[in-house]
């Protein structure tokens, strides 16, 4: 890229604006390089955990760090090395959350490629070894996950940001792993006690959406940034009044492609969140609106592993039907308008601004 790195370039994409995507991709490669000689001390049978999340880490959006960096530089941060690291933390902690969501849903794929814990079960085919293949697969998994859990804060704490900032980042930074692994859990509740009413089912999806992805996504990567830059309260407000409808409409973007997106760009299987009985906003919409012969077909084909093509269809046409598509299509573009209105009123530096409202529609308009 032509520019230098201070200075933002939307010819292609915002997330390519101060070059920050290779950036991001060198710092990462780094510090795995770094971890992969930590771990050949034992040896060279750890080399799948590293390489497992080295292939995760190769591919993503990259709105996480984005945000972060750009909510520092919008704060008035300098641009540096010491600011990609630490922005480049958060994708290692979306490696763990998405390694271990996928065990805990038994996702086949990820990105276009076998989760994870299928890369595990695999290698444990390919040697040949004894015991049950699902459970080496799901154990290595998760120890994969917890090395990122670890490392994302390895990566942060020694980003070579003064201490002073990384100690204010790391109170957000904290803050977002334990609501986010909050929201992961309340997901995990929607599914175990769906039909049994413990509140509304539309205000349940939506208490899931805000707390394991908008502020997760959006509101605290904003926050992070103004954090290690030293932002004061106005700012700090201004980042949270924009960040949290816009990660809403990002998540709700995510469930209409979990349900109606193209896996040829999602990564994923079509009607994956419908196999894994996901109780989304969607969701909660169509069983609210549809008739008595609509509800009965979500409520025997919603969950059910073995869900086809047709099976697909038949809950898509109920959705679509409903009007919950719709409504939900909706609910996306007035939060963006609200998330737009609140970045033009926000008090921070034209250039991150521009970069910032161009961030809106990558977040929200996506197809994967």
């Amino acid at each position: 890229m032509s520019q230098a790195h201070g200075v933002p370039s939307l010819a292609a994409s915002p997330l390519d604006a101060a070059d920050l995507r290779r950036r991001l991709q060198q710092e990462l490669d780094a510090f795995l390089d770094q971890q992969s000689a930590v771990l050949g001390e034992l040896g060279t049978d750890c080399e799948p955990l590293v390489g497992s999340v080295r292939g995760l880490l190769a591919g993503g959006k990259r709105l996480r760090p984005a945000f972060c960096y750009w909510g520092y530089r919008g704060a008035g941060g300098q641009d540096g090395p010491g600011v990609v690291r630490a922005a480049a933390s958060l994708e290692l902690f979306q490696a763990a959350a998405l390694i271990h969501d996928d065990v805990m849903d038994s996702s086949d794929t990820r990105r276009g490629m076998p989760a994870v814990h299928r890369q595990f079960a695999d290698l444990h085919d390919d040697g040949g070894w004894g015991g049950d293949r699902e459970r080496f697969g799901q154990a290595g998994a998760i120890l994969a996950g917890d090395l990122c859990l670890s490392w994302c804060d390895e990566l942060l704490c020694g980003s070579g940001l003064p201490t002073t900032a990384v100690e204010r980042g790391k109170a957000v930074f904290d803050r977002m792993r334990t609501q986010l692994m909050g929201g992961q859990y309340l997901d995990v509740l929607a599914q175990a006690v769906a039909g049994r009413h413990r509140e509304d089912p539309v205000e349940a999806a939506l208490r899931v959406v805000r707390f394991k992805s908008a502020k997760y996504t959006v509101e605290h990567p904003l926050l992070l940034g103004a954090a290690l830059a030293g932002a004061g309260e106005e700012v700090r407000a201004a980042y949270s009044a924009f960040g949290l409808p816009l990660g809403e409409a990002f998540q709700l973007r995510d469930d209409v492609l979990g349900v109606f997106g193209d896996p040829g760009t999602t990564g994923k299987p079509a009607g994956d969140d419908l196999r894994e009985g996901k109780r989304t906003v969607l969701v909660a919409l169509t069983l609210r609106r549809a008739d008595a012969a609509g509800r009965a077909v979500v409520e025997r084909l919603l969950g059910d592993p073995g869900l086809d093509a047709a099976g697909v269809a038949a809950l898509r046409e109920v959705i679509v039907g409903t009007g919950a598509l719709d409504t939900v299509e909706s609910m996306i573009t007035e939060r963006v308008m609200a998330a737009r209105e609140a970045l033009d009123a926000a008090p921070v530096t034209p250039q991150a601004a521009g970069v910032l409202r161009s961030l809106v529609d990558a977040a929200t308009t996506r197809t994967a």
